[in-house]
């Protein structure tokens, strides 16, 4: 595999927000926070109906190794736990409590004692913090490596997605404390050259960054060409250690470990404070939204709680996203919730929500061009309408990073990122299936071994 960032795409920046600090929004009525925010097992509630919880209590313990456990953001009393169906499809148990207002701190907050490796794993485990930036994957998995095999400390300032400005304003008001995570990451992986790779769209983060890590010889800024997916977790590594992800393979097998800003921000302000991640830094932007702007919010608000905050909407939105436009996540209504790695609510009006009908492939090869892991999406389109999983699997569809870069560039506007995901769907099915039927002829033929054996 190989990778062409050159052959990404330039997206639009619509970064309306950049100069917008986030205002701390005050916490709403009622906070419904659920238990299942990060890839792995969900957390089991730890309260219970009419139980008293404050800001930084523990609601919810870590339901397994790959897990994170969660904390109320608010002050005020469990209405009630109940089934909550996420976004995503998925079912879990939720935390709905009613807020009193006074974001009365929880008393057993303290700084954990953080004295080793091991020590410091716990603490990461214990904070909550998950990706912020993506997928949600619990830190403490990411980070519980072998630090002598850790070259490199990839800290992702990327943030390509349009409109998206959260993290921009973290590395910005939040800098001090970034680079205290650095220096906390390198005490911890002291072999690790720590590099922050910023896209050069952002010359302030630069430049403030490059300020406060001055004479330390083991952190530096990258700054990166403003190209989309430049925060990818493959393409960041290549981008800024020249080392290649291979198929199958994690980041730490190539000597890297990828950490978002927002991500290391939270996971210093644990170890240094106590205070669990309880909110997010997220933009608010679209069409449809009177005031776009940067809130710092209670996690398990609404969504239409957070842009009524900001001064309601424009017009009636006709689509709502939870994250960036590329590789966000549309919701059905304003009644989903803010999540640990939400970090955009996006509104558009009918005219930015409709998308073009589809016409037919021309061939031109721009979806070929644009993919920054050299894949062939029209390629996939085909073996996938032909049900061929073999060919898909030639054609190393699950290599997708679903960046939705092909979709961008076709003129025709083919629904290629969908049908990358559902070709993904087709192997994975299929490599079940073929996996499943091996262990049936190998356990029928130790089977017959056996009775052979025993007939002798």
């Amino acid at each position: 595999m190989s990778i062409r960032l050159l052959h990404g795409v330039h997206v639009p920046h619509r970064k309306n927000t950049a100069e917008s600090v986030p205002t701390r929004m005050p916490p709403p009525a009622l906070v419904t926070i659920p238990m299942s925010m990060n890839i792995g097992r969900p957390a089991t509630p730890v309260v219970k109906v009419g139980d008293e919880v404050k800001v930084g209590q523990c609601i919810g313990e870590a339901g397994g190794f790959v897990s994170s456990p969660v904390y109320s953001g608010v002050s005020g009393k469990v209405k009630k736990i109940d089934k909550m169906l996420l976004f995503h499809g998925a079912v879990c148990d939720a935390v709905v409590i009613e807020t009193d207002g006074a974001q009365t701190p929880y008393e057993g907050l303290a700084a954990p004692a953080v004295t080793d490796f091991d020590s410091f794993i716990d603490a990461v485990r214990a904070s909550g913090v998950v990706g912020l930036g993506g997928a949600g994957f619990p830190t403490s998995v990411k980070l519980k490596v072998d630090p002598d095999k850790v070259d490199y400390i990839c800290v992702n300032g990327a943030e390509c997605e349009p409109y998206i400005t959260a993290d921009t304003r973290t590395m910005l008001d939040d800098a001090e404390t970034l680079v205290d995570g650095v220096e906390l990451l390198h005490g911890y992986y002291p072999k690790a050259k720590v590099i922050i790779g910023i896209e050069n769209n952002k010359p302030q983060c630069v430049k403030k960054l490059e300020g406060l890590l001055s004479g330390k010889a083991y952190a530096a800024v990258n700054a990166l060409p403003a190209l989309y997916p430049q925060g990818g977790e493959k393409v960041l590594i290549h981008n800024t250690t020249g080392r290649i992800v291979p198929e199958g393979k994690l980041p730490i097998d190539v000597g890297c470990i990828v950490i978002n800003t927002s991500t290391l921000v939270a996971l210093t302000r644990y170890i240094r404070t106590g205070m669990p991640l309880v909110e997010k830094y997220v933009t608010v932007d679209g069409s449809a939204v009177k005031n776009p702007q940067n809130v710092i919010v209670p996690i398990g608000t609404s969504i239409h709680d957070v842009v009524e905050f900001t001064g309601g909407y424009k017009c009636e939105p006709k689509k709502i996203v939870l994250g960036g436009p590329m590789m966000g996540v549309s919701v059905p209504d304003d009644s989903e919730v803010v999540v640990k790695n939400t970090g955009a609510i996006l509104c558009f009006d009918e005219h930015d929500a409709v998308l073009p009908e589809p016409s037919n492939c021309i061939r031109c090869g721009r979806c070929i061009d644009a993919c920054p892991l050299n894949l062939m999406p029209t390629e996939i389109e085909h073996a996938y309408a032909a049900g061929d999983a073999v060919r898909l699997g030639k054609l190393k569809v699950n290599l997708c990073m679903e960046c939705g870069c092909c979709a961008f560039a076709c003129p025709a506007h083919r629904r290629l990122v969908e049908c990358n995901k559902l070709s993904k769907a087709m192997l994975n099915k299929y490599n079940a299936q073929q996996k499943a039927e091996a262990e049936r002829k190998a356990a029928a033929a130790a089977a017959k071994k056996e009775k052979e054996a025993s007939a002798v």
